[in-house]
């Protein structure tokens, strides 16, 4: 029996217009199955997934912590638990307000602190609460993650059959593309980010751009049906659950302990699933050489 996949695009306000939205899979040998997406209107449907009994392994799209310098000049817990529940016990209003005061106490041009991983992975600060507020999805799936008591590899030492890893469809996306693929916005719902879903689309079915530094790359089996509703949804999150899970499907194939993840990863910050410091360690950990027209 294969281990079910999560691939999740995350929202930190879930609704009918806007969804978590989850892509169900599994892996065999290097073809990775999509089998149906779930969409999640609201805070009780994304809990009961996080409670389903195992074994399963999710890559979620949202940040996981909190870059280590920014803990210590607020003063905040120095373990992952006790930071999550730090935040959570702050609430939205206070959690938004010591983030806003914290940048403005930080010179121009060094306002954000980042993770270690969001340099290589080109992701955003934890730090930002607008466009994308990747704050406020740490503040609302990371406790959610903690009373579910998954396993958080490097983190948190919960349930080994629930294993729940940290996802960031752009990284993959762009080892095809540079270009934009996707917008909420219906008037940047253009006919160029339908034909960079479309390559995307198109190089995960069809096999990797480079099989250089991977002897078995990961290819995405979806039906044409799955395949047609990737591409007709603008807002790009069916695409993003499916990316994330080819990187779920990636940390399964590298397996416990650490699933891909660097043995050495900061315990308060995480670690993006497939994000290495070198092109070497990009491919090993996703199949996926870097495109020769990535910015």
């Amino acid at each position: 029996m294969t281990t079910p996949l999560y691939g999740v695009d995350f929202t930190s306000s879930p609704r009918r217009a806007k969804p978590i939205t989850v892509a169900h899979g599994h892996l065999d040998g290097a073809r990775v199955e999509l089998v149906r997406f779930e969409h999640c209107v609201d805070w009780p449907g994304f809990e009961a997934l996080l409670a389903r009994p195992g074994p399963w392994l999710g890559a979620f799209d949202f940040p996981f912590g909190l870059p280590r310098e920014a803990i210590a000049d607020l003063d905040w817990p120095q373990t992952w638990p006790a930071l999550v529940r730090h935040c959570a016990t702050l609430g939205k209003p206070a959690f938004r307000a010591a983030l806003d005061a914290y940048r403005e106490s930080r010179p121009v041009g060094r306002r954000y602190a980042h993770r270690a991983t969001d340099l290589p992975a080109r992701s955003h600060s934890p730090l930002k609460l607008v466009n994308p507020p990747v704050g406020l999805m740490f503040l609302e799936g990371a406790p959610r993650l903690l009373a579910a008591g998954v396993r958080v590899p490097g983190m948190h030492d919960g349930d080994p059959s629930r294993v729940a890893i940290e996802a960031y469809p752009g990284l993959l996306a762009r080892r095809i593309t540079p270009a934009s693929y996707k917008s909420d916005e219906r008037r940047k719902q253009n006919a160029e980010r339908h034909a960079a879903r479309k390559q995307i689309i198109d190089t995960l079915t069809a096999g990797p751009v480079s099989s250089q530094g991977a002897s078995r790359p990961l290819v995405l089996a979806a039906t044409r049906e799955q395949h047609q509703a990737m591409l007709d949804d603008a807002s790009g999150d069916l695409l993003d659950a499916a990316l994330a899970l080819l990187q779920a499907a990636a940390a399964a194939r590298l397996g416990p302990p650490h699933f891909g993840l660097p043995a050495g990863m900061d315990p308060l910050e995480g670690w993006i699933a497939g994000c290495g410091t070198s092109n070497a360690q990009h491919s090993a950990t996703t199949g996926f050489a870097p495109s020769t027209t990535s910015a």
